[in-house]
């Protein structure tokens, strides 16, 4: 059976090998933005004062219903997508995006969705990249040596768990698992941008807020505690925690700050690792294929 599993393994490699790269590029760059973000908050930063009236600047008719903050640029966002717009944290000002945030934006656009919105090419690369590291581990434990091949096999086996649960979790969250049971609706009228700042700012520091978005119509919230970027329901009534989406925890990178960016950075990194010493082994063996064929003839 080794033989058999050695050559699919090595097809869907190579089937799949362009929007792999393409899929595990760009999450090796997102893999910085938990490191970014959590290392660039400075507690008593943002007062609730300072950043309604810079939203009101930025916002003077009140229809945004969502923020997002970028303390690394000083400044923060409305909006979402190709439409999201930038301004200065100070004074509400409009700023160009800066080069990080751009950055940062079209990676995710491209990590969900490649080029041309091809959201169904990101699952189908995300369940061979699992399929491929099955059939590596069916194919049995390795002898390691100092070679491109030994390498490919040395570090798919000594990182295996951060091999398998980055494509796992990403599936999981690609079909909207979240191990998680969706919380009430909060009684009452929603409250407006403005109003979720405010009750975010009762209980917490606003220089770790991440963002604040709509969802079914209620606001959630997303604060840097202790490392960890945790969700809250906002209410008229207050905060409620939401219950941890693990999948997407482990794997944007967001649990702890710099160590589990980090340990996203090195998966990236080992994955490209992969990928890389993959196609060379294949390349080749394919180019020394025709010398024997000469040699045998």
């Amino acid at each position: 059976m080794k033989p058999l599993f050695l050559r699919l393994h090595r097809w869907i490699s190579l089937a799949f090998a362009l929007p792999l790269l393409v899929v595990i590029a760009t999450g090796l760059i997102l893999s910085f933005e938990p490191i970014l973000q959590s290392g660039a908050i400075q507690p008593g930063s943002i007062t609730v004062e300072s950043l309604t009236a810079a939203l009101a600047k930025a916002d003077p008719d009140g229809k945004a219903t969502g923020i997002v903050i970028r303390p690394w640029e000083n400044s923060f966002g409305i909006g979402f997508g190709a439409s999201a717009k930038s301004f200065d944290l100070a004074t509400g000002a409009p700023v160009a995006p800066g080069g990080l945030s751009g950055l940062f934006g079209a990676s995710r656009g491209i990590h969900e969705r490649l080029l041309f919105d091809l959201g169904w090419l990101v699952t189908a690369s995300t369940v061979a990249m699992l399929v491929i590291v099955a059939l590596g581990v069916l194919m049995g434990l390795p002898r390691l040596r100092n070679t491109v091949s030994g390498w490919h096999k040395g570090t798919a086996w000594f990182l295996l768990p951060l091999v398998v649960l980055s494509p796992l979790t990403g599936l999981a969250l690609a079909l909207g698992v979240t191990f998680t049971t969706p919380l009430p609706r909060p009684a009452g009228p929603p409250v407006s941008l403005v109003q979720a700042i405010a009750k975010v700012a009762e209980g917490h520091d606003l220089s770790g807020l991440n963002s604040i978005r709509s969802r079914a119509g209620t606001p959630m919230a997303r604060l840097w505690e202790g490392g960890e970027l945790k969700a809250y329901s906002v209410a008229a009534t207050g905060l409620t925690p939401i219950p941890r989406n693990w999948p997407r925890l482990l794997h944007e990178g967001n649990g702890a700050g710099l160590w589990t960016g980090l340990v996203d950075v090195v998966t990236s990194m080992a994955l490209l690792g992969l990928l890389g010493t993959g196609v060379t082994i294949w390349t080749r063996r394919a180019t020394r294929r025709p010398t024997r064929v000469r040699a045998a003839a």
